[in-house]
């Protein structure tokens, strides 16, 4: 289920599902955090010029669900990740068995054929 995100929620939201027991300080949270930044620019430079670094955007997502949990990953990078590329990354949420795919609207079938193929 997605949730609805917006300025005003979404730190709340994350600070409420964040799990890391190793956690010491909010610094290693905004770190945390920073992860989603990455994969959006990954996946911006994906859709943008076709260079693709599936290994490193799947670590980050596996990275987020880690600390954050599968949902909130989905939820928080759903909203972060504009509309127009979530095809992109539902391919990565679906190979990951992080969403079926009755709760697709958007996928980049070729994408997702990719990562079944290479990993």
């Amino acid at each position: 289920m997605i949730i609805e995100l917006n300025e005003d929620t979404f730190d709340e939201y994350a600070v409420k599902n964040y799990r890391n027991p190793n956690c010491t300080s909010v610094l290693e949270f905004l770190d945390d955090l920073k992860t989603i930044k990455y994969v959006k620019r990954l996946i911006n430079k994906y859709v943008a010029q076709k260079d693709l670094k599936e290994r490193l955007i799947l670590n980050h997502i596996i990275s987020l669900s880690n600390v954050f949990g599968v949902e909130a990953t989905v939820n928080m990078l759903h909203y972060k990740i504009e509309k127009r590329n979530h095809h992109v990354l539902n391919a990565f949420f679906l190979f990951l068995n992080y969403i079926e795919t009755e709760d697709l609207e958007f996928l980049d079938l070729n994408l997702y054929n990719s990562l079944k193929k290479k990993i």
